[in-house]
Parts: structure tokens; C-alpha cells; sequence
């Protein structure tokens, strides 16, 4: 059986052979939700790297200690991959982040694209950006993953245009595109991708454009059009296959 996966800011550096305490949500879910019993393996993370092992030793009413068998710090993948998903109706954004986060995307930028019905605006925007961060802090932690993608604040088509010279590489979906993903070849020296995913009306030829006189490369998908709730999540794992993630 797979352990479970909590997160834990940890007051002091933990270390094996030592017990820690599991309280807060995190703690409440574990016993209550999670219904984890004495005995029972479990693993804690701070979301920056850091995996720790060990057994459930006692219970309370919200709260567990663990005894700590490991402690492991894992290093960050040689190329992280990052997803910018234009906002879209209903959930089919928030669908699309989940499960990129489950494939290992690093990071997630909320894109305002010109054909986005959903708008954030005003006090929606720190609202609806916490939310995107629940939503991939939990995937994050169900796909027992122990670093933590960071949601970005929302960017405008100008915006993005000028982030592209921050990535080493910066991939458009635009089924219209010449070139295959799969043609895409990937070199040690691209340690930073970015993966940009327009709305359900698709991205504006404008916006097309723009992205690619600043140094993106615009990118298809074989010949379904997939939904925006979709492309990002596919076009993700194509790449982590490029990068051995599967073997």
C-alpha cells in the first residue's frame, strides 16, 4: 500500500529516529477523513523537496504523531515544465491545472486571453488565484508529489508576450501550426518550458502572432482539436515521455 501524502511546516528540521506532530487541516483530515490508524505508514512533505517517512504512533481527535523512519530531500527535475492556461467557462481551467499537476507541470500561470469568457477582475483575482492553488497543492499531494507548483498572478496577452524571453522555450497550441509536438526536439540547455493553452475559442491570430515574433514556437497537436480542459494535460505528457519520465 502507498503511503498517504500530508503536507507539514515543520518547526525544526526533522530527522529519523525523532516523532512529529500532525495537526491543523492537515491533521484533522488525516484522522478524521483519511481515518489514519497507529501503525499505519505515512509520509509528510513541506512542498519545497522534502519527503518524510514513517509510522502513525499515536492518535488524538484532530491531530497524529508520527515516528520518523527517512528523511529524503529530493532534487528538482533538470527541466521543469510550466503550463499557462487561459481562463475558461465552467471548471474546465481548473481541470486542466489539476491534472498537469498530477503529470508534473512546476508551475501555473492564469493567462486573460483575448477570447476568454471568464474574466478575473477586481477582488476575484486573489480569490480565484487561491483557489488555483488549492487545487494544485491537493493534486499535488493525492500524486504524492513533493514539490509544489506556485500559481502565478494572472497575466494579460502583453503580459505574456514579454515573459516568453524569461523561459528557454515557450510552446503555443494552435492546431493550425505546421509542426507536431512530437517533432519538437529537447536539448539539455532548455531547463525552463512553458506550455501556453488558449481558451475554448482558441487563441486569436493576433494573439499567434505576437507570441511567435517573440520567440515561442507555435506547436499542433495531431488532428483532434482537444479542449482547452485537455490540450495542456496532453501536451504535458508528451514531453514528460520525451524526458524518460515513464522509462
Amino acid at each position: 500500500m502507498v503511503e498517504p501524502l500530508f503536507r507539514s511546516d515543520f518547526v525544526t528540521p526533522p530527522a529519523p529516529g525523532e516523532a512529529v506532530t500532525l495537526g491543523g487541516s492537515e491533521g484533522k483530515h488525516a484522522v478524521n477523513v483519511r481515518r489514519m490508524r497507529v501503525g499505519e505508514g505515512i509520509q509528510l512533505s513541506d512542498g519545497k523537496g522534502m519527503r518524510v517517512r514513517g509510522e502513525v504512533s499515536s492518535l488524538g481527535n484532530s491531530s497524529l504523531t508520527v515516528s520518523i523512519d527517512s528523511v529524503v530531500h529530493e532534487t528538482k527535475p533538470d527541466m521543469t515544465l510550466t503550463i499557462v492556461q487561459a481562463l475558461a467557462k465552467g471548471d474546465r481551467d481548473e481541470l486542466s491545472i489539476q491534472a498537469a499537476t498530477e503529470l508534473g507541470c512546476w508551475a501555473v500561470v492564469p493567462w486573460q486571453a483575448e477570447r476568454s469568457i471568464s474574466k478575473w477582475e477586481g477582488a476575484k483575482i486573489a480569490k480565484s488565484v487561491e483557489r488555483w492553488q488549492t487545487i494544485v497543492s491537493e493534486a499535488a499531494k493525492q500524486s504524492l508529489r513533493v514539490f509544489e507548483p506556485v500559481v502565478a498572478q494572472p497575466v494579460g496577452t502583453k503580459q505574456l508576450v514579454a515573459n516568453v524571453k524569461n523561459y528557454d522555450l515557450v510552446l503555443v497550441l494552435d492546431p493550425t501550426s505546421d509542426i507536431g509536438l512530437g517533432n519538437i526536439d529537447l536539448s539539455e540547455n532548455q531547463k525552463t518550458v512553458a506550455i501556453i493553452v488558449g481558451p475554448e475559442g482558441g487563441i486569436s491570430e493576433l494573439e499567434l502572432e505576437a507570441l511567435e515574433d517573440s520567440g515561442a514556437v507555435r506547436v499542433h497537436l495531431g488532428a483532434p482539436i482537444l479542449r482547452t480542459s485537455t490540450a495542456g494535460v496532453a501536451a504535458i505528457a508528451v514531453l514528460q515521455a520525451k524526458l524518460g519520465l515513464w522509462g
